[in-house]
Formats: structure tokens, sequence, C-alpha cells
């Protein structure tokens, strides 16, 4: 782990620990380690690396919409929304069954998202 960034994602760990996001696991079959990504501010943001799972699983039947057309759709409106990438999974529902497919490696041990 890149020694500039250890305060920063212990931090993020911790917080999500007591917001019961993710929990310590013991054992796992499936690590994903945990990548650094500066974002435009400067601020690091934590991220999995998910993309060796992502190559295991069943490809979506349902692409998301090219841009062109979110554009056409919003046109003319108001007003528009979407949502922060800062909640990541908080805002996404994983079955119980499928937790242990979330599961991320740091230097204080395994984790996982929950429900």
């Amino acid at each position: 782990m890149n020694l500039k960034y250890v305060t920063t994602i212990r931090h993020d760990i911790d917080k999500l620990l007591v917001a019961s996001f993710i929990k310590h696991v013991e054992e796992a079959t499936w690590l994903s380690p945990i990548v650094v990504i500066p974002e435009k501010n400067g601020k690091p943001q934590n991220c999995e690396d998910f993309r060796k799972f992502n190559a295991t699983t069943k490809k979506d039947p349902y692409p998301l919409p090219f841009t062109n057309e979110v554009i056409n759709i919003v046109a003319g409106h108001e007003v528009y929304t979407f949502l922060s990438g800062f909640s990541r999974y908080h805002q996404t529902s994983i079955a119980v069954k499928d937790q242990y497919k979330s599961v991320f490696v740091t230097d204080w041990g395994a984790f996982v998202w929950v429900d």
C-alpha cells in the first residue's frame, strides 16, 4: 500500500465500519485490492479494483444509454439531477447471498460491503 495514502485509507475504513456499511471478515473466497485514485480536487478517493471479478460475471443485457440519448431526454427540462458517486455501494442493495463477492483487502484485513 502506498505510504502516502495509508492514513486516508485507514480513516475511510474506520468511518465505513462505524457507519456499518462494511464489516470485517475472517475468510473470503474472492478478494479485490484497494486502489487510490486522486480526484480533480487532489483528494485521494479509495476504490476497489473489481476488474478481475467483473470479468467473471455475466454482462448486463441492458447497457447504459448513450450520452446523446440522455441529453435528448433531459433537454428542455428546467432541472435534472444525477446520483453522486460519493455514496457508492451505500445506495446499492447487495443480496446477502452475494455479499461475499464484494470483499476487498487492506493492510488491516478483509472487509465486505453489507446491506
